[in-house]
């Protein structure tokens, strides 16, 4: 039986039910004041530029209104994302009290210090992304964040080691902690996540063996570890995880053979196993994996078969294998691999029918074959392969003829044949081959004569046919290849004269005609081929004497000339003269100061006729000197008087003059030099050093005529001698004749036993690279001045490349060589590589830059021209906008076309430097502007690139239109490309 209740019950119940409400409700609201007030604190402890992003933060307005921040139904904070707004300071412990937060985004800004370990209180997050920042410190205890699903700490400065708590964390399904300084294990803890799709810990410092219990993780579809100091075996568990699609266990120390469990792996698209230890032979079961579009298996030990299937699937683009001892065939899966763009399987012991493996390739870009064991024909099919730049077979058995429809082959570069059996004629069909670059066929056993039709090659670097049966004359058309740097046609039967038309190869590095059946005299015009370095005339029958302009030859290092019928006088050239005696023996009658050649004989030494003439001449000289000399002593007492007070007067004024000119009477083996600036950094001392490069250091010094200049030394040898003379004589040469207020001003140089170093002015700014690394003088680095310093280093390249002539390339523009002033004026410096060119000619020569602003071209040609110069630039102009070097950035835009589509979409204004606030109008305009005009510098091809009159022009009258500069915004890199 229910009681019924009395109206006092009800009110009571009543009363305590409204009083329960109404306490949870003030408890509410205080915790959401509290999430406020923390939120406000965390706001004031940024900088004021990064307060001005998150002005909507205020105690104005609802904290659920503010910029970045979500609000779950009881209006608690249950999402923060700042993500890209350039934000700099701490991470505050504060963050812990927001105890509802299920996502924390605070990537791509520039926290800085270390990762509050109140983060581990925040019990409800599910996503963690701090990548791309400047955090450091070691990674919190983060036991309790049982519901986190993402782990994103990537491209920050963590240290310590991987917490083996982490594998507590069962929800988890990525952990990205690449691009750090961890060190240490990796944790066998993380095999417990079973959910985990997505483990990258690649660049960091991580050591010791790969844990079994990663087999564990059979959803796991990307496991990246490279980069690291890795070592030991891979775990057999690994063919465990039978999702992986990328694997990458390249650049450690990982040892023994592949387990043949790999063969479990049939999803896997991307396995690079480069750059370690592994051996034995590939399992058989690798079969099994067809998928692949990334194989990449070079520097390591691998020996037997390699896989057979790995194109099966027919989306292979690049396979890598070299330097390893495979054996057998090639892959039979290969002959039909249209997708393929990179082969490399050079280095290796593999053998069969060259002819039997491969097809048409209508998007292969390089194959290099060579150092293998390969025998058959050489198949015309190359010539259909319509993108193909590279070709390399050389050193294995190939015989058989050089087909002629290689002539067709539109685009290619370089033909590296060297080292095989090949017979027959060269084919004239190769002159059709405009853009070549290198043609090496030496040591084979070619026959006939060269065609003539070689003198189309315009673009040829490096022509070598030495070690053949080629007979015949040395044709003159050879002389039209005005690239060349190198021309081998030693060890054949040519006859007749050498051609007086190779001396209009200006840029020629080595010129080695020995070993034939030359003869005839050197023709006079070698004399002008002031580049070259190595040159070898021996075993041939030529006579008369060596011609006397060999003497102002000042690159030659090496010379040859034994073993012909020459006679006279060596040249008086260091390389003649310091020649071993086998480089000169077997001649008819040479001479010369060197050990094993007879003496000269000198003019009129045993003519007594002569010798009374002397006497003569001595008697009379001596008789015009004592008069000349009565006639000075009369005049210089009379002037004496008069000279004192005009000296006096002037003195003052000629000491001004003095210091005013110090540097204009500096020069090879200055004493003055020297000797001021061995007293200014005393004798270069440490406390003097401002910076350290490829060729030298540089000090600060302050003269005692109180003026201060930077000293760049040059490396020296071990016995003192310059490191590098033919850098010092290229700036020298270089700066000597340019002046220009974008280019570093040379005050001086000095050439000493000692000592050799340049003198500049002295730029109180530093280098552009260290004001992009610093975080500091980054902020105070404004969108003006950035577009400043492009157009200052675009005026300094015109000026080099339009405005000098002959023109000069720079050969290194990169953020360490362009200097500012206070006024972050840019002056663009070091000039060690500088290439004057012939305007009447393409240049070349070894390679010089710095990676990663170097043109891609550079790889396989050694032509020096102003659009390597102009690729640089454009990687220049991006590094100056977005704050680093946009390596990745440019790697994915002019890769595979999945990369290119990712990358175009993303909006420039993500890219653009996090840490000064995005351009605003009318900067705006010109930021946009240094995007595009980076873009196009950045082409692959050098006819693609603009030159630097049409940058110049860009820059003066911009052409962007309104429209793409009101969309700022929404203005994705597809559109700029």
């Amino acid at each position: 039986m229910v009681s019924t209740l009395t109206c006092y019950q009800v009110a009571a119940i009543f009363t305590f039910a409204a009083t329960t409400f109404i306490s949870v409700g003030y408890a509410a609201a205080e915790y959401q004041n509290s999430e406020a007030h923390a939120l406000l604190k965390w706001k004031t402890s940024l900088d004021n530029q990064s307060q001005a992003s998150l002005s909507s933060w205020t105690s104005n307005s609802s904290f659920c209104m503010w910029q970045g921040i979500v609000c779950d139904e009881s209006n608690s904070v249950s999402s923060i994302n700042v993500s890209n707004l350039g934000l700099k300071g701490n991470i505050p412990k504060e963050i812990g009290e927001l105890r509802n937060l299920k996502y924390l985004l605070l990537s791509s800004n520039r926290f800085y210090g270390s990762i509050p370990s109140t983060i581990g209180e925040l019990t409800n997050l599910v996503e963690l992304d701090l990548s791309l920042n400047s955090l450091s410190g070691t990674i919190p205890s983060i036991t309790n964040l049982r519901n986190l699903e993402k782990l994103w700490l990537f491209n920050n400065s963590l240290s310590g080691n991987i917490p083996e708590e982490l594998g507590k964390l069962y929800a988890l399904t990525t952990i990205r902690l690449l691009n750090n300084n961890l060190f240490g294990p990796i944790p066998s803890s993380i095999g417990d996540l079973v959910n985990l799709t997505n483990l990258q810990l690649s660049n960091n410092s991580l050591s010791g063996s790969i844990p079994p219990t990663l087999g564990n993780l059979t959803k796991l579809v990307n496991l990246s570890m490279a980069q690291n100091r890795l070592s030991g075996s891979i775990p057999i568990s690994i063919g465990n995880l039978v999702n992986l699609e990328r694997l990458s266990i390249s650049q450690n120390n990982i040892f023994g053979p592949i387990p043949s469990t790999f063969g479990n792996l049939t999803k896997l698209n991307f396995l690079l196993l480069y750059m370690n230890n592994l051996n034995g032979s590939l399992p058989e079961e690798m079969n099994n994996l067809t998928n692949f579009q990334n194989l990449q298996l070079s520097n390591n030990g691998f020996t037997g078969p390699l896989p057979q299937q790995v194109c099966l699937g027919g989306s292979l683009r690049k396979f890598t294998a070299e330097n390893n001892y495979f054996t057998g065939p090639v892959p039979r899966s290969l002959k039909n691999c249209s997708s393929l763009f990179r082969l490399k399987l050079e280095h290796n012991l593999l053998s069969g029918n060259i002819s039997d493996y491969f097809g048409v390739y209508p998007n292969l870009d390089y194959i290099d074959l060579s150092r293998n064991n390969f025998y058959g024909h050489l198949s015309p099919n190359w010539a259909k392969c319509s993108s193909l730049t590279s070709l390399r077979i050389a050193n294995n058995k190939l015989s058989g003829g050089i087909p002629p429809e290689l002539g067709q082959a539109p685009k290619l570069k370089v033909l590296h044949l060297f080292s095989n059996h090949l017979r027959g004629k060269i084919p004239r069909e190769l002159g059709n081959l405009t853009s070549l670059f290198e043609l090496s066929i030496s040591n084979n056993e070619l026959s006939g004569n060269i065609p003539t039709e070689i003198g189309s090659l315009l673009s040829l670097r490096r022509l070598e046919l030495a070690a053949n049966n080629l007979t015949g004359p040395i044709p003159k058309q050879v002389g039209a290849l005005l690239n060349l740097f190198h021309l081998n046609l030693s060890k054949n039967e040519f006859k007749g004269n050498i051609p007086f038309e190779l001396g209009q190869l200006q840029h020629l590095l080595d010129l080695d005609l020995s070993r034939n059946l030359l003869n005839g005299q050197i023709p006079a015009t070698l004399g002008k081929l002031q580049m070259l370095e190595r040159l070898n005339l021996s075993h041939n029958n030529l006579s008369g004497i060596t011609p006397s302009g060999f003497k102002d030859m000042i690159s030659l290092t090496h010379v040859g000339i034994s073993d012909n019928q020459l006679e006279g006088p060596l040249p008086n050239n260091e390389a003649f003269l310091k020649a071993p005696f086998d480089a000169l023996k077997n001649n008819k009658g040479l001479c010369g100061n060197v050990s094993g050649l007879a003496v000269c004989p000198e003019m009129m030494s045993h003519n007594p006729r002569g010798l009374k003439k002397k006497h003569v001449l001595r008697l009379a000289l001596s008789l015009t000197l004592s008069g000349l000399l009565l006639i000075v002593i009369v005049v210089g007492v009379s002037l004496r008087i008069c000279c004192q007070r005009a000296v006096r007067k002037t003195e003052k004024q000629a000491k001004e003059e003095k210091i005013k000119n110090l540097f204009s009477i500096w020069s090879y083996d200055g004493k003055v030099v020297y000797g001021n600036i061995i007293e200014a950094t005393d004798d270069f001392d440490d406390k003097y050093l401002i910076g350290e490069g490829g060729s030298g250091v540089v000090y600060k010094a302050k003269l005692h005529t109180g003026q201060v200049v930077a000293v760049k030394k040059l490396h020296a040898t071990f016995d003192g001698e310059m490191l590098n003379l033919k850098a010092f004589k290229s700036e020298v040469q270089a700066l000597t004749t340019i002046k220009h207020r974008n280019i570093v001003k040379l005050f001086g140089f000095c050439s000493h036993p000692h000592s050799s170093f340049l003198v500049y002015e002295f730029l109180e700014g530093g280098s552009l690279d260290q004001v992009l690394n610093n975080d500091t003088h980054a902020i105070m680095f404004d969108w003006d001045r950035r577009v400043n310093v492009v157009k200052g280093v675009a005026n300094a390249l015109y000026h080099l490349h339009h405005g000098c002539s002959p023109p000069i390339v720079h050969r290194d523009i990169s953020s360490k060589n362009v200097l500012l002033d206070l006024e972050y004026e840019a002056h663009v410096s070091d000039f060690g590589t500088a290439k004057i060119l012939n305007p009447d000619s393409q240049n070349f020569t070894s390679f010089a830059g710095t990676f990663g602003y170097a043109a891609p071209e550079l790889a396989y040609t050694m032509e020096v021209n102003e659009k390597c110069d102009v690729f640089s630039f454009g990687v220049l102009c991006l590094e100056i906008i977005m704050g680093k070097h946009p390596g990745d950035l440019i790697s994915s835009l002019f890769s595979s076309s999945s990369a290119t589509s990712e990358a175009s979409n993303l909006l420039l204004k993500d890219v653009l430097d996090q840490r000064i606030p995005h351009p605003v109008m009318p900067i705006v305009k010109e930021v946009i502007l240094v995007a595009k005009i980076a873009f196009g510098c950045l082409s692959q091809g050098p006819l693609s690139r603009p030159t630097m009159e049409q940058v110049h022009k860009e820059f003066v009258m911009p052409s962007s239109s309104k429209s793409i500069v009101d969309s700022f915004p929404s203005i994705t890199l597809g559109q700029l490309l």
